[in-house]
Formats: structure tokens, C-alpha cells, sequence
């Protein structure tokens, strides 16, 4: 354990300082952390880095998983469940069938099970990397919402595959009837869970005296807990995170104050930031080991990568099906739901945008490791080569896909092919209904208010003028009172008007945090 603290430590350093170098060449931070782990574990001094896939699976997955369902707008997943949906099951479904068949006609030794567990493995596209590559470049907000939704749940459905996958290797059969049983279980059970474990901790944040560093702490092991026991129950510990981690983050506005808001939206971006780089420099560093055990099992580097590549361009290829066939699909049986364009040419490149979108990552990984030598007494065949594909895989599409889909959305205009309204004419939009709505409230309720008429002149002032008063005496405790009211009449206003209005739900959560902060300045004075 003192061996690896150095390096742990020079990790963390080095995952900062590639970060600022990924943003200044504008191109993904996981690229660079992937290829400097890679670098890093060449150097002959340094200890051997021997990854636990419960590790990744207990300690990485739940608050990746969590953050991204925080962050995610759940306006826009409702609005394009159908499409999330499919991406999530049915494309994730038809891309491991696909690799399957690939590897049982042209891997020596890959069953059609054994083909089903890799292509399993390798099916989820990596949610970070994607959107750390959205950070530089311009997309419809359809697209973007997409994305986000299914990576929240192919996840699941990927692991899925992978677990019955080992247990039809393991047994030399696969029994339908109970593996449809065991599905239906893991889907509902994992779904049930979340949702009781997210309604409970509700509960408990609601009446447990908490404070801003208590209620921080609490949301950073409850989806340790949701993952945990739903896997107890043998169900998903993903769609429980995942479940949980939505109903929370619907309601947080009704459990969570200002302050804990505030402080927590920061805590939890350093802590994922750090979680998401140690994951993709920890892929690099296990390269060594994974081609050692490729070498025992007598099988060639060159083969290996080939292989592969291969595997990599079944996958852009099955994505690229599976794109196309949903607008397709959608355009025939739900053309109202189907993102608006001006031509036949912006149908065209959406689809394509989306299927170049497969970059796979830390939950591909883990899958991959988490093979056991051993199952039921039968050794599990070619796992050191399945392990170097997913490898070469995770490798190949971050640097293909990933360097290349900036260019590509630039290149073909996306951003500007789409009739979505004008973020800025949303936000004055908003803001206009905000200053009304408060105004309106003011003169219903605080007109005859003639004891403290200059602090409410003040008010009225600030509402109109939208100007800071340099001296801040006539803040007392009834006008700090009043304004701290008028903070929650506006949330309470932009609550309603995300259920009811097309606003992106993204500029409404904007306000809300702009809102926090003011209630946080108005508590310092």
C-alpha cells in the first residue's frame, strides 16, 4: 500500500495538469489521461497496477452514475423516452447479437456465448467521454439529451447481457425461461429499490436536523447504498443508483437548501472529476498486465489487435444501423416526436451524429475484468484476449471517434441545422415572467405595508431596477425575511414554468443555482 501511495498521488497531480492541456488543445480529457497511463506504464521502475473489478464496480460506478442522473435535464428525458429507450436496450441488444455472431464466425475458439459475453462488454457507449467532447463544440439540445439518457441506462442493460453471458459459459446452457424471470426481476427489482431507497433518504433529509456539510456527506454514500442492496437482492444495481439518483434529484428543491445546493454542486464535480480520471489512467496502466496474460494463452499481439479493430468497426457499424432505423422508425409510426429540421439533409446528418457518438470507457472495462478465471469449476477460455479487445476497443474509439466528432459536427453545421428556439430568447423569456410574477406578488401583498415602507421601496426598486443598494443597513431581519420569501415565490414560479413551458430545463436549473446564491449573500449580511 506505501508503494502505491506515490503514484496515486503523482495520478491525481497529473490528471489535473492533463485536464488544463485538454482544454487548452480543446480535445477530451479522457483521451489524454488514457494515453498518458499507457505512457506511464511502460516505465520499467514503477509497481504493477492490479485492478479489482469490484473496485470499479463498488467504489467508481455508483457516484458516476449519480451525478450524471443529477445532472441530467428530466424534462428532456421524458420528452425523448422513446428514442433513449431504444438506444438503451434495443440498440445495445442488437450491437452485442452483432459482435457475437462476428466473433463465433472469425475469432478461433469464441462460442456464440462466449461472443455474446464480449459483446456485452463491449456495447455501452462512455457517457464521460462524450460529454467532455460536448464541452468544445455546439449540439442540438435533442441530440445532447439523447445521449445523456442513454447513458444513463445502457449501463444496465449492457451488464445484463454480460451476466447471463458468464452464467450460459459457466453452465454450457442457458435455460430461457429462467433467465427471462431473472430479467424481468433485475429490471423491475432494480427500478423498485431506487425508487423506496430515494423516497427514504428524502425522508431522512427532510427530518434529520442536517446541515449544508451533513447533507453533503449523506448524498455522497447513498448510491453506495442503492447499488449495494439491489445487489443484494440480486437485482441491478444500476438502474437502482440510476432510479434513486432521478427521483432525488426531481425533489431536491423540496429536501435540500440553499446552502447545501450550492456547497454540493462543487463537491461533487471535484469528486467525479477525480473518480472519472483515475478510472481512464488506471486503463492505460493495465495494458502491461493484460498483455502478459494474452502471451501466456499463446496468442499473438498482432492478432490480438486485429481482432480488435475489427470488433471496434462492427460497433460503429451496428450503431450506425441502429441509428438510422430509429429516425427511420420514428419518422413513420411518431412524426410528431421526431426532432424538427428544414431539410432532408439535417434528417440525414442527426442520425449519423448520433451513431458516430461510441466512444466505451470505464463501465466496459469493468465488465471485462469482472470475468472470473474460474466459474463452476470450469476455466473461463480466451479471458486475457477479451480483455485486450475491449482494450483496443475503449483505445480506438476514443481516438477515432473522439478526435474526429468535433470536426465532424463543425464540419456539417449541426448546431445551426435545427429549429430549436434561441437559448437567449428563453432566457429573457424566463427572466421577464420572473420579474412580473415577483413585482405582482409584491404589490398583493406587501402594498399596505406602511411600517417599514422604505425597505419596501427598496425592494420594489431592486425588482425594477435590478440594482444593489451600496449600503445594506436597511437590511433588517423583516426585510431579509421578505426577500428570502420572494427567492422561494421565484422557484416555486420556475418550477411551474419547467412542467409547463418548452424552456431548456439546463437555463431554468441555471437561475435556480443564481437564485441559491443570492439567498446566500442575503444570509452573509
Amino acid at each position: 500500500m506505501h508503494n502505491l501511495f506515490p503514484l496515486f498521488i503523482a495520478m491525481i497531480t497529473a490528471i489535473v495538469l492533463l485536464e488544463m492541456l485538454a482544454t487548452k488543445l480543446r480535445v477530451a480529457y479522457p483521451i489524454l489521461l488514457v494515453l498518458a497511463g499507457l505512457a506511464v506504464s511502460f516505465i520499467p521502475a514503477l509497481p504493477v497496477v492490479t485492478i479489482d473489478p469490484d473496485v470499479i464496480f463498488l467504489i467508481f460506478l455508483p457516484p458516476l452514475l449519480c451525478e450524471a442522473a443529477w445532472s441530467i435535464s428530466y424534462k428532456e428525458m421524458k420528452k425523448w423516452w422513446r428514442i433513449i429507450g431504444s438506444f438503451a436496450f434495443l440498440v445495445v441488444f442488437f450491437t452485442a447479437l452483432s459482435v457475437a455472431v462476428f466473433a463465433n464466425y472469425y475469432i478461433p475458439g469464441f462460442t456464440l456465448a462466449m461472443g455474446f459475453l464480449l459483446g456485452g462488454i463491449v456495447s455501452p457507449p462512455d457517457a464521460v467521454s462524450t460529454g467532455a467532447i460536448m464541452k468544445f463544440v455546439k449540439v442540438p439540445k435533442s441530440t445532447s439529451a439523447i445521449l445523456e439518457g442513454e447513458s444513463l441506462l445502457n449501463d444496465a442493460s449492457s451488464l445484463i447481457i454480460v451476466r447471463f453471458a458468464l452464467i450460459a459459459v459457466g453452465m454450457g446452457q442457458f435455460v430461457w425461461q429462467k433467465a427471462a424471470v431473472s430479467f424481468i426481476w433485475m429490471l423491475v427489482g432494480g427500478v423498485g429499490i431506487g425508487v423506496l431507497l430515494g423516497w427514504f433518504f428524502i425522508q431522512a433529509h427532510k427530518r434529520l436536523p442536517t446541515d449544508a456539510p451533513s447533507d453533503i456527506a449523506l448524498t455522497l454514500i447513498e448510491p453506495y447504498f442503492m447499488y449495494w442492496i439491489a445487489e443484494q437482492f440480486h437485482s441491478s444495481g444500476v438502474l437502482a443508483v440510476v432510479a434513486g439518483s432521478l427521483l432525488m434529484s426531481n425533489q431536491r428543491l423540496k429536501f435540500l437548501n440553499s446552502t447545501s445546493r450550492v456547497r454540493g454542486l462543487s463537491v461533487w464535480e471535484s469528486f467525479v472529476f477525480i473518480l472519472n480520471g483515475i478510472v481512464f489512467f488506471i486503463i492505460g496502466l493495465d495494458l502491461p498486465e493484460i498483455v502478459a496474460g494474452l502471451r501466456a494463452n499463446g496468442t499473438s499481439l498482432r492478432e490480438a489487435i486485429g481482432y480488435g479493430l475489427l470488433v471496434t468497426a462492427v460497433l460503429i457499424l451496428a450503431r450506425m444501423i441502429s441509428a438510422y432505423a430509429a429516425m427511420i422508425a420514428t419518422l413513420i409510426f411518431r412524426p410528431s416526436v421526431a426532432p424538427r429540421a428544414r431539410s432532408l439533409k439535417q434528417r440525414f446528418f442527426m442520425p449519423l451524429l448520433l451513431g458516430w457518438t461510441g466512444m466505451r470507457g470505464v463501465v466496459s472495462l469493468a465488465a471485462a475484468l469482472s470475468i472470473p478465471l474460474v466459474m463452476n469449476g470450469t476455466v473461463i477460455p480466451q479471458r486475457h484476449l477479451i480483455l485486450f479487445i475491449t482494450f483496443v476497443v475503449i483505445l480506438s474509439t476514443l481516438l477515432v471517434q473522439g478526435l474526429t466528432l468535433p470536426y465532424l459536427i463543425r464540419r456539417v453545421g449541426l448546431s445551426d441545422f435545427f429549429a430549436e428556439e434561441s437559448e437567449q430568447v428563453a432566457k429573457q423569456q424566463m427572466k421577464q415572467g420572473l420579474k412580473q410574477h415577483v413585482y405582482q406578488f409584491l404589490k398583493d401583498k406587501y402594498e399596505k405595508e406602511e411600517h417599514n415602507r422604505e425597505a419596501m421601496e427598496r425592494i420594489l426598486k431592486h425588482w425594477e431596477e435590478k440594482a444593489n443598494a451600496a449600503d445594506d443597513s436597511w437590511m433588517n431581519e423583516r426585510t431579509k425575511v421578505i426577500f428570502i420569501e420572494l427567492l422561494d415565490v421565484q422557484r416555486e414560479y420556475l418550477e411551474k414554468l419547467n412542467s409547463e413551458s418548452e424552456i431548456d430545463e439546463d437555463l431554468i436549473r441555471l437561475q435556480l443555482y443564481q437564485l441559491d446564491l443570492e439567498e446566500e449573500r442575503l444570509r452573509m449580511i
